[in-house]
């Protein structure tokens, strides 16, 4: 599978302003009615860990909470993303960054409002949402992040760290859900390399139930695997660079950025070729644009927004 290539190109000059906050606060983390201490999967970082935390980002999932620990929204979500990445057990790591004592690191991801969400996969920063969110959201958010570490060969587990975590360190992780038999057949297929037969089991699972949307997300990610097995990065972009009205060539550089968790890129270039494109080739962006909606999940704020665009460039 394909990784990102480039490596972690986080700017840190300059700092964020974010001290025009004047919401109801709440007490530190630790304080009765504040967000609970680092531990578990949840550490809090520094200037001094945020790259060893890029650099473990190659291992694992990293989760990036950029936030005012003593604002009570902010508190409320740190409370939510600690009580999740508990429950995953080490499929990813939570770091919180104070965003007023580090604006360092706030300015690396470009934040000017909090709390903000993003996942580091490989290396490469992923946007993911501002602002509150309910669990379920959340969670829909959370495992798309997981499959695009997934794809991208990221499938260590963290470490649990020092502290006080939500469940013991020393117990057992629960054990995950089983697999529908057919989206197990497809998993399997898909971890032996055999992707032809995980497209069969995805749609065998559709057949049975057309309301599947799991087994709709598996299908459309399985196709940008395989559309992407044999593709190089690099010559990919050249041909691309050097043929901007080849649609193929364009539509190879999408996939190559959805799986880099570049989605804006991918959803950017392929809407910017809609307008002037023949009846056919905007058929064939848009199902390829669908795909990428089905596989990102309809809670992630960036789908919404380029489905608007895209019936707008169609109609």
């Amino acid at each position: 599978m394909s990784q990102p290539s480039q490596q972690p190109n986080f700017d840190v000059r300059g700092a964020v302003d974010l001290s025009s906050l004047n919401r109801p606060t709440a007490p530190p983390p630790g304080a009765p009615g504040g967000a609970p201490e680092a531990g578990g999967y949840v550490v809090d970082v520094t200037e001094e860990s945020f790259p060893q935390l890029v650099q473990d980002s190659t291992q694992y999932p990293v989760v990036v909470l950029l936030w005012i620990p003593t604002d009570q929204a902010n508190a409320q979500l740190g409370t939510e993303l600690g009580a999740i990445a508990e429950e995953f057990a080490g499929r990813f790591l939570l770091g919180r960054v104070d965003a007023q004592t580090y604006p360092q690191i706030a300015a690396a991801f470009q934040v000017e409002s909090v709390p903000t969400v993003v996942a580091i996969v490989g290396g490469q920063p992923v946007p993911l949402f501002q602002g509150a969110a309910a669990g379920d959201q959340v969670r829909a958010v959370l495992e798309q992040v997981l499959q695009i570490a997934e794809g991208n060969g990221v499938t260590g587990r963290a470490p649990a760290q020092g502290g006080a975590p939500a469940a013991e360190a020393a117990e057992a992780p629960a054990p995950e859900p089983e697999l529908p038999p057919l989206h197990q057949e497809a998993y399997d297929a898909i971890e032996r390399d055999d992707f032809d037969a995980a497209v069969a089991a995805y749609e065998k699972a559709i057949k049975q139930d057309p309301r599947d949307h799991l087994a709709t997300a598996g299908l459309a990610q399985v196709g940008l695997l395989r559309r992407t097995r044999d593709l190089d990065l690099q010559a990919t972009r050249d041909a691309a660079a050097s043929r901007p009205t080849d649609l193929q060539a364009q539509l190879d550089v999408a996939d190559l950025d959805v799986l880099g968790g570049k989605i804006e890129d991918a959803f950017g270039r392929l809407l910017d070729l809609l307008p002037g494109s023949s009846a056919e080739d905007k058929e064939t962006l848009r199902r390829r644009l669908v795909d990428y909606f089905e596989i990102l999940g309809p809670a992630d704020p960036r789908v919404g927004k380029a489905r608007q665009l895209l019936a707008i460039n169609l109609y």
